[in-house]
């Protein structure tokens, strides 16, 4: 392949290839050459240009394909318009040659086809320069289309389009002769034909004035012909040309000269001439009309219908709100008319199709303001309907039942669209209903009483729409429509009517979270009961009634079980009652009444059934054994009635027989959703019901099932033309393809059930195709648990029934069989059951295998699915084996093509369900057999198929196809390459295989080998090839290729080709390509974003075209602007993902540029509410246009005016920013930092945007989006709102220190706010504002209490509301959505409270804060009295919601103080979100008012005053003055610590850490309170229990925050019990020794010292702080230390958090052994004294700046409360109390002996620790001793200063230590060292400061010993030290040049001895006497002294510079 890579074609590696590759390797030059030329330089260019046109004219000649022949022409049109045009006459004249060649013959025709499409290439591209040539060109193409084959005339159509738009005004010479040449083509048999010329007549309708001036009619007419019998693709293209042609006839591009421009109502009058009598043309209409004609092919209305969108969209939105009104009339009329409505079919039909006009036109092109304009027209319409009916059933028109039929078709459209606008609009529509004027909810409820069931149903519908938009609408219109159907009781339309509306209503409730009250279900309850016991009491009633009656009970269920528990029994009986009890009841029923009386009962029965169906549907958790036994009773008694029936209908009449399909539809509904075990008894005589339904035994209509399409795979659309599914016209297509059609009046029950995903609107089939869909349904899941026996009956029946059945019969019957089998196969499959024995297969192949040569298509696929099925089921290598060889036989001798193209689907499907391993042995003899069959030219069928079962088969084979795939692949691109591309089919399964294959070959593709990439490049042109096709399914097919192929071999895949590529695709009318080239954007933005935005943009810079529409915001931009147009799920969700990639990978970059594109969508909002100020102002309503106010791209848009984006896209926007926000903080924190962001703006003006710097824009986003219409809109806005606080409250003002930047913002969120509280703000709204509330009192951000009070006014006001109680404003909502407000409030103040409380602590040090700490508390206090309450209630609630399900028992029947017992499912969720902050602000509280005491006296009155009429809002009430302060501490305490310890005992992994922290710093606080510590104390029980699920907890949560949390909790916890001790001990100290016993009790261990585990706290303590130990420090573990694997550890700084955990814990273990009795203080002193020992070794490390790390003053603090501990004193245990501290001591001699690395100064201080702390005889013994000494020795010859200074410190502590029997020793052995020391320093003097600090903490410990002298030694110790620091002393010369330290120790020693002096007189003289030259040396130092008294000055404030040198700090005095 790379050799065709060159400018001219590389003949000699052509030649040398095989001839079967030579098409592709031309194709692969043509390819290059398309990207070279445009690029290359135009000199190298024009050098080559003879050769390159002689090899491109030559290829003309050569045969080319079709894609080749398109390049072919491209390339040379390019060549010329950029080269030389000196010979272009030449070789056009050469394409003229060819054309007007005679040759006819099929192998002539490719070149011919070459030559079209090279002249119409070159027209287009150079078009006037090749000035005059064109007539005889034009004249040349239009002969040869005279006499050309399909292929050709579609070609030289093509050309002729490209000619006219190349040409443009200047061949007007022309237009006429094109025109009457291409119009007798509209009506070819070729559909490819008729596609081509509309698409030629549309470019010509640009110039040529007479086609809507003159020639409009018979243009139309042209185009109704044009339709009838057409496929999709034909009415595509017809209904664009009908549309554009009429929307210029209108608004002409040019002056029309004198003929004059049609006006509205002609134009219009036109197409509906189409719509009402399709193609039949004008003059016959008249005779035809009278006769009540033929009515028009569906075909026909589909494409007049489209044409009608086209009409309006080529207009475009403003012409459509200017002229809306005449629109309307005109599409309403149009479904007024008899024509269009003569059957009830064809009725549904146009209605169908004028929905879908209005759909189309107002949903995608209208804004939202333009909207509601237009449902207020829509309003008028239905009034205006209303009227007319009202008057003409008054009896002043004869004709009025013409007119009711007329007019419900207008009703049923007209609603539909209003309730499609209202619910698209959602909460935007609120002016709509609340403006009197326009009165939208009377006009809809007044035609409730509309004498059609259909128009009742379709209000009732709108309503419906209306409340799931308003949800705050949803109980007033239900109570409304309760107190009419009271009062309306005697009118039929009124039951049935206010009936209906109550349906749909609660049909709505599930798509309103807020739900309605409970009491609306038991108000339901009463009105069905009602009718339901009145239905007897009037017959003109009775059908009504009864209808009503059940409808409302169905709907009720849909409200699930949390309510229909309650009703449940009364059901069951009114079930129970509606059946006769006993076969005798039944057989005595059959003999009694008349016609009506059983049409009553039948209905009544089909209701009972319909309310069951729904009950079991959606409330399955109430369906117990014994609720499904009580249900069977009345079941089984239906399906006894069943066989009653036929006999019935015989007496009585045929009318009985939609009533009696009606009751077996309802059965076989419910039936379907039981358990079939439970109807076991009944299946033979159910069986033999649905067969004898499906098999239309007893019926004499043909009707068919509507479910095969659904049971065949998926995958077989492009067979079965199923794809149509999934096009934007789907829903008026479905008709031409499926014949029959949904509406709600075919089965009321739909107005209440969920609406199919995909659907508008419900819409249940015809009840004979619902009877039937449910009879397969149920067959399905009946078979499987039927005996062999009866399903080989049933299978014969089967063959029987086809065998007798003929014609079109025959097809139904055979259809409907076939699905049953299908759906009974599927059965067994999920049912992993088997088909049965030999016979019954046998049987079940004959049948199937029969149906693979049947002409119908859809049969055969069935078939073939089926067979695939039975191989599942049976899964037998020898049976498939059978299958497989039967289909091979029959390919290879049959020659039709239905054979061939059923078997060969057959294998296909084979494959497909028994996987690759199961047919590896077929796979072979399958892929030679499809592969010849795919290339069999004449027939395109067969090819389709054999591709499609080839596709499967490599899907299903996997890694085992790898083998065929180089000859598949081959095949493939042959195919491509020559298949005309007017069958599509054919690309499209091309498309399928291609995809397969690349997926097998899957990750292979990166490989460099030589035969990969031959496959590769083979892939990569057959996506080109696809790419270029003119249908939009295989260019979505290509693109799916390509995705695989990136997904595989990413850097293969040339994005900056194929990003434009699906840039344009996003613009495409058809779903199919959006939908792949936005699947296709969503992986690559996935890896590649910012190159796929940067491809876009190249494009959007590059290009002039206008279907573009990117603009500077880029594909982003484009991809928002689709989010309000397309309403396809799928589509919607990838764009989605696809700008959640795009934001996540380039939001952080490119910040302003995605704040811009977010503001933009969110400003929408900010409009709409401007413009409706303005119309308050001034009356300017006509003025004021959507389109005026969003400006569109310019003016050329006019084809798409933008819309302003909807208020979903703003919800995703609002989205987008909070998103926004958390990517930039996860990035750099510098985007919160306004200080650095401007230093970092000023020093690089590149430097990436930062998000502070954007703040009052996203303040501005998040309060447009929070004050908008739309609920949805306004949560997200509160919840950015909420981020913004919470990111940016810490940040400061640079400007004003000591302020922070979002003060300035305060009146924004203040602003923000307010709307959320007004009264009828829904609660959830409420509920978040609520928590924005919280969290911007206690941010802090706001200093100044005036300020605070906007935002604390809104959240008293929602207390008082709290309250305000039960019932006391009129509901709207559930009662759950109460609680959900009330919980949100009062977790609002929790927040507040705990925020005050934590700043308190805070600000203690610092007195001068600018917030002084008790602002808050003064916002917090007045309410503290009552919040207190409800917040204790509230936590009430709490506990007795989390108890286990087997205590239900135990709640309060009326529910708890915030939630009603009916919605306590619900409940429980509001309460899970906030008790936490709840638990903490009460625990707050009740330590801060000593457990409330002070709220004692005033409690009686308080309860006297909540319990009131308002029903109690504490249940439990405040406590009776009985209870005594104790016991009220003692309850408070108990639901404090249950909650809590119920809650961490078991967090849910999804709990967020802020709760479990929010949790244990309520302890915490409790804990601190005295009266909560004596509590916990007392109950030790309690204690350990709380410490054993703390540890738990430490073992499933990680950060180290909750770590240190819970320490806390243990500290507290071990704290409490040490008080309650000393006060034991106290009072038994007061008390005599009588009381000792109970002491001992307390102190664990007793006289054995055994700690018993589970009653410990000692134990529970020591297992948690270990564990903690063990996790931070592992080396404390001697098991790890002890293994052969570990590797001794030097001791390791640990981090910032893991020091302070291992310090609290350390400290906690030395406070243990005073909890135990002495004999239990042995047992665990042991272990402390270890860990001790270890965390000090493990931590004793020299920090930089020579302090302590915390473990080890911690560890140091340890052991001395040990050692000085009174424990050391009692008898008992004394000699195990010496052993273990002399034990310590030596490990930490060990520790530090001078191999270790630990650090010796830390070391020393433990071991002075032990000196000075312990006694003498502890550890005076000889080898302790020694061991000390050595130490000190080491210590003391250190080369290190600091050490050395130190060790002086420390051997001072242990020289003055007063026990002499102790220090004696030391001073004997070390002293001497210490002299020698000091005595060598007169030799070194110091160099550096810490030097100089050593001499001098030597110095003062030998002034310490001379103090400790006796008198007589006295002089022999001065000896020593005074010599010494005379030596130090420095004569005159030598001071001025000494250096500094060196001057410090003259200094030093010179004070020294002038103390020394005076202290010791006798003994100084005595000293100085005996040395006379010490004298001299002295006392010239003094004179020299006192002579400078300056510089002596100078030394003294020298002086503490010098002592300032580095010392340690201890936090704690050790000694």
């Amino acid at each position: 392949m790379e050799l065709a890579h060159s400018l001219l074609l590389n003949e000699d590696a052509l030649a040398q290839i095989t001839e079967a590759k030579r098409p592709v390797f031309i194709f692969e030059w043509l390819r290059f050459l398309n990207k070279v030329l445009v690029a290359a330089n135009k000199v190298d260019v024009k050098e080559k240009q003879k050769k390159l046109v002689e090899q491109l004219t030559g290829l003309i000649s050569s045969n080319p394909g079709p894609p080749t022949r398109k390049l072919l022409a491209k390339n040379l049109a390019t060549l010329y318009s950029i080269g030389d045009t000196f010979t272009v006459f030449q070789t056009l004249d050469k394409c003229n040659d060819i054309i007007k060649n005679k040759d006819d013959t099929p192998a002539y025709l490719p070149t011919k086809l070459a030559a079209v499409a090279c002249v119409g290439a070159f027209y287009e591209r150079m078009g006037r320069m090749l000035g005059s040539s064109f007539p005889e060109t034009i004249n040349n193409l239009l002969k040869a289309l005279k006499n050309a084959e399909s292929q050709g005339r579609g070609e030289i159509l093509l050309s002729l389009q490209k000619v006219l738009s190349g040409l443009g005004g200047a061949a007007a010479s022309c237009h006429r002769d094109i025109y009457k040449n291409a119009r007798s083509l509209l009506t070819d048999r070729s559909m490819a034909v008729r596609c081509a010329v509309a698409k030629c007549l549309l470019e010509l309708q640009n110039e040529a004035v007479f086609m809507w001036t003159t020639e409009l009619e018979n243009v139309a007419t042209l185009c109704f012909k044009a339709l009838e019998g057409s496929t999709y693709g034909v009415r595509v293209a017809v209904s664009n040309l009908l549309g554009t042609v009429m929307a210029t006839a209108l608004m002409p591009k040019q002056a029309a000269g004198e003929r004059t421009v049609s006006t509205l109502e002609e134009v219009l009058e036109l197409m509906a001439t189409g719509f009402l009598r399709g193609g039949s043309g004008f003059l016959k209409s008249g005779g035809e009309m009278l006769k009540g004609g033929g009515s028009v092919s569906r075909e026909v209305r589909v494409g007049v219908t489209q044409a009608y969108v086209v009409f309006v969209t080529t207009l475009g939105g403003q012409w459509l709100e200017r002229n809306f009104a005449t629109f309307l009339s005109h599409v309403l009329e149009l479904v007024a008319h008899p024509r269009a409505t003569q059957t009830h079919v064809e009725a549904v039909y146009s209605r169908r199709c004028v929905s879908f006009a209005l759909r189309a036109t107002l949903g995608g092109l209208l804004g939202e303001k333009a909207q509601i304009a237009a449902a207020k027209e829509i309003c008028q319409a239905i009034s205006k309907q209303m009227r007319a009916v009202v008057s003409d059933s008054s009896g002043e028109n004869k004709g009025g039942a013409a007119d009711v039929s007329a007019s419900q078709h207008v009703m049923v459209c007209a609603l539909k669209e209003l309730g499609s606008l209202v619910q698209s609009l959602s909460a935007t529509a609120s002016p709509l209903i609340q403006e009197p004027s326009i009165g939208l909810l009377e006009t809809v409820t007044s035609v409730l009483l509309h004498p059609s069931m259909a128009a009742r149903l379709a209000a009732a519908w709108c309503l419906r729409c209306v409340a799931v938009a308003l949800p705050y609408q949803l109980t007033p219109l239900l109570d409304r429509c309760a107190e009419r159907i009271n009062t309306l009781k005697s009118s039929p339309e009124a039951v049935s009517g206010y009936s209906f509306a109550m349906a749909a209503l609660l049909g709505g409730v599930h798509q309103c979270p807020l739900g309605i009250p409970h009491s609306k279900g038991k108000m339901v309850v009463s009105i069905a009961e009602d009718l339901l016991r009145s239905a007897a009491q009037n017959s003109r009633l009775s059908l009504h009634r009864t209808q009503a009656g059940w409808l409302l009970l169905g709907a009720l269920m849909t409200l699930g079980s949390s309510l229909v528990r309650y009703h449940l029994p009364k059901m069951l009986l009114l079930w129970r009652n509606v059946f006769p009890r006993s076969q005798k009841e039944l057989e005595a029923e059959k003999a009694r009444g008349d016609s009506f009386t059983w049409q009553v009962t039948l209905e009544g029965r089909a209701g009972a059934l319909c309310a069951m169906r729904s009950f079991v549907a959606h409330c399955p958790e109430l369906l117990t054994e014994d609720v499904i036994r009580r249900l069977m009773t009345p079941i089984e008694c239906a399906m006894t009635m069943m066989s009653h029936i036929p006999a019935v209908i015989k007496v009585h009449g045929a009318h009985l027989k939609a009533s009696a399909a009606m009751v077996r539809l309802r059965l076989y509904d419910i039936l379907a959703l039981l358990p079939p075990k439970t109807y076991e008894g009944n299946f033979s005589a159910l069986l033999r019901e649905l067969v004898a339904e499906f098999t239309l035994t007893d019926n004499s209509a043909n009707t068919t099932t509507s479910l095969l399409r659904s049971l065949c795979h998926y995958d077989d659309s492009v067979l079965m033309g199923s794809w149509l599914q999934e096009t934007d016209h789907k829903s008026i297509e479905d008709q031409v393809t499926f014949l029959c059609s949904g509406a709600l009046e075919h089965d009321p029950s739909s107005i209440y059930l969920r609406v199919p995903v995909g659907e508008a609107i419900p819409g249940p089939l015809p009840l004979g195709v619902s009877v039937i869909d449910a009879s397969v349904a149920l067959f399905g899941v009946v078979f499987p648990h039927v005996s062999f026996k009866h399903r080989l009956q049933m299978l014969d029946h089967f063959a029987e029934c086809i065998k007798q059945a003929k014609g079109v019969r025959q097809q139904a019957v055979q259809l409907n069989i076939f699905t049953a089998v299908l759906s009974a196969l599927k059965g067994l499959a999920e049912n992993k059951s088997t088909l049965g024995p030999e016979e019954v297969r046998k049987s079940a192949l004959a049948l199937v295998m029969g149906a693979l040569d049947n002409p119908n298509p859809i049969l055969r696929c069935a078939a073939g699915e089926a067979l695939g099925r039975m191989a599942q089921v049976v899964g037998e290598a020898t049976f498939i084996a059978s299958m497989a060889q039967h289909s091979f036989d029959k390919l290879k001798s049959a020659r039709d093509v239905v054979s061939r193209t059923g078997h060969s689907l057959a294998l296909g499907c084979l494959h497909r369900y028994v996987g690759g391993i199961g047919s590896g042995q077929h796979l072979k003899t399958s892929v030679s057999i499809l592969l010849a069959l795919a290339q069999d030219g004449t027939s395109h069928e067969v090819q389709t198929w054999a591709l499609h079962s080839l596709a499967l088969i490599v899907d299903s084979s996997g890694p085992m196809y790898r083998g065929y795939v180089e000859p598949t692949l081959s095949l493939v691109l042959t195919l491509l390459l020559t298949v005309p591309p007017s069958h599509t089919e054919v690309h499209q399964c091309l498309g399928r295989c291609l995809g397969a294959l690349i997926t097998t070959v899957g990750p292979e593709l990166q490989g460099n080998s030589a035969t990969i990439s031959t496959i590769r490049s083979s892939c990569l042109v057959g996506c080109a090839i696809m790419q270029d096709h003119s249908d939009s399914l295989v260019q979505a097919a290509a693109i799916s290729c390509l995705q695989q192929l990136h997904m595989f071999a990413p850097r293969h895949v040339n994005l900056s080709s194929l990003v434009p590529c699906l840039c344009v695709h996003l613009c495409s009318s058809h779903l199919l390509l959006r939908r792949a080239a936005v699947a296709c954007l969503r992986q690559l933005a996935q890896r590649e974003a910012a190159e796929v935005c940067a491809y876009a943009m190249s494009l959007a810079k590059k290009s002039d075209r206008s279907d573009l529409n990117i603009t500077e915001t880029g594909l982003e931009g484009v991809l928002f602007g689709m989010l309000d147009r397309e309403t396809d799920r799928k589509l919607c969700s990838d764009i989605h993902d696809t700008l959640g990639h795009m934001l996540s990978s380039l939001a952080v970059e490119k910040l302003s540029h995605w704040l811009k594109l977010c503001k933009d969508v969110l400003a929408a909002s900010a409009m709409a509410f401007e413009v409706e100020k303005e119309e308050e102002d001034s009356e300017k309503k006509d003025e004021m246009d959507d389109d005026i106010m969003f400006t569109g791209l310019g003016e050329d848009d006019k084809s798409k005016p933008s819309v302003a984006p909807r208020w979903v896209t703003r919800v995703f926007a609002a989205d987008c920013l909070c998103r926004i926000i958390h990517l930039c903080e996860n990035a750099d924190k510098t985007h919160f930092d306004l200080a650095a962001a401007r230093t970092a703006k000023y020093h690089d003006q590149n430097y990436g945007d930062l998000l502070v710097l954007h703040l009052s824009d996203l303040i501005r986003m998040a309060f447009m989006a929070a004050t908008d219409h739309s609920n949805q809109l306004r949560m997200a806005g509160l919840q950015a709102l909420e981020d913004i606080i919470k990111k940016f409250a810490s940040v400061p003002e640079p400007e004003f220190p000591g302020h922070v930047i979002l003060e300035q913002y305060q009146a924004n969120v203040g602003a923000a706010l307010r709307p959320a509280f007004s009264p009828d703000t829904p609660s959830d709204i409420t509920a978040k504002a609520c928590q924005v509330c919280s969290a911007w009192i206690g941010s802090g951000v706001v200093s100044d209490l005036n300020d605070l009070r906007r935002v604390h006014n809104l959240l008293v006001s929602s207390l008082d509301k709290v309250q305000a109680g039960r019932g006391s404003s009129s509901q709207l909502y559930s009662e759950s959505a109460t609680t959900m407000e009330k919980l949100a409030v009062l977790k609002a103040w929790a927040e507040v409270k705990r925020g005050h409380l934590t700043d308190d602590d805070e600000d203690m040090g610092d007195e001068g804060d600018i917030l002084p700490p008790d602002s808050l508390i003064m916002l917090v206090q007045p309410e503290l009295p009552s919040l207190s309450r409800l917040w204790l209630a509230a936590l009430r609630d709490y506990a007795l919601l989390t108890l286990p399900p087997e205590f239900a028992s135990q709640l309060p029947p009326e529910g708890g103080a915030f939630y009603t017992p009916e919605t306590i499912d619900t409940a429980r969720l509001h309460y899970r979100n906030s008790w936490a902050p709840v638990l903490h602000a009460v625990a707050l509280w009740l330590s801060n008012t000593d457990f409330g005491a002070s709220e004692g006296p005033e409690e009686p009155q308080t309860a006297t005053s909540t319990t009131g009429p308002a029903g109690a809002v504490y249940p439990q009430g405040p406590p009776a003055p009985s209870k005594s302060h104790d016991e009220l501490v003692k309850d408070r305490m108990h639901l404090l610590l249950g909650i809590s310890i119920e809650f961490l005992c078991f967090p849910r992994p999804e709990e967020p850490i802020e709760r479990v922290m929010s949790c244990l710093q309520a302890l915490c606080t409790l804990l601190e309170s005295p009266r909560a510590r004596k509590h916990i104390a007392e109950d030790q029980l309690l204690a350990v229990e709380l410490l054993n699920v703390l540890h738990r907890l430490l073992l499933t949560r990680d950060p180290p925050s909750v770590q240190l949390q819970v320490t806390a909790v243990v500290q507290e916890t071990i704290r409490s019990a040490h008080d309650h001790l000393d006060q034991l001990r106290s009072s038994k100290g007061v008390e005599d020794g009588g009381e000792k016993e109970s002491a001992c009790v307390v102190e664990e261990g007793g006289d054995t010292g055994e700690l018993q585990p589970g009653k410990s706290l000692v134990f529970a303590a020591m297992e948690l702080l270990v564990f903690l130990l063990v996790r931070h420090l592992p080396q404390v573990n001697t098991k790890a230390s002890d293994s052969p694997s570990h590797l001794p550890t030097k001791p390791q700084q640990l981090p910032e958090h893991s020091n302070r955990l291992v310090a609290v814990t350390v400290s906690i273990l030395a406070e243990l052994p005073a909890l135990c009795s002495p004999a239990g203080s042995m047992t665990i002193l042991p272990t402390v004294l270890f860990l001790i020992c270890g965390v000090l070794k493990e931590t004793a490390v020299k920090t930089p700046e020579g302090s302590v790390p915390l473990p080890v003053s911690a560890a140091l603090q340890g052991i001395k409360t040990i050692i000085t501990s009174p424990l050391g004193r009692v008898e008992k245990t004394q000699q195990q109390w010496t052993s273990l501290v002399r034990s310590s001591l030596a490990s930490v001699l060990e520790y530090s002996q001078p191999g270790e690395i630990a650090h010796t100064y830390i070391m020393l201080t433990a071991i002075t620790l032990f000196l000075v702390s312990a006694s003498a005889e502890l550890v005076g013994v000889t080898a302790l001793q020694k061991g000390c000494m050595e130490r000190f020795r080491n210590a003391l010859n250190s080369s290190d200063p600091w050490v050395q200074a130190r060790c002086y410190q420390l051997l001072l502590s242990v020289f003055q230590h007063s026990s002499r029997a102790l220090s004696t020793p030391y001073i004997h052995a070390l002293a001497p060292l210490l002299v020698e020391k000091l005595k060598g320093v007169e030799r070194a003097r110091p160099g550096t400061p810490a030097e100089l600090q050593a001499v001098q903490e030597g110095v003062k410990v030998l002034e310490g010993l001379v103090a400790l002298g006796e008198e007589q030694n006295r002089v022999q110790l001065l000896a020593l030290l005074v010599p010494t620091l005379i030596s130090y002393l420095l004569d005159e010369n030598a001071f001025s040049t000494a250096p500094p330290s060196s001057k410090g120790l003259h200094d030093f020693a010179l004070q020294n001895l002038m103390r020394i002096g005076p202290l010791y007189p006798a003994a100084f003289k005595t000293v100085m006497g005996a040395a006379p030259e010490l004298k001299t040396r002295l006392e010239t130092a003094i004179r020299a002294n006192q002579a400078s008294n300056k510089a002596k000055a100078a030394a003294r404030q020298a002086q503490p510079t010098v002592q300032a040198t580095p010392t340690i700090k201890l936090k704690t005095s050790f000694f």
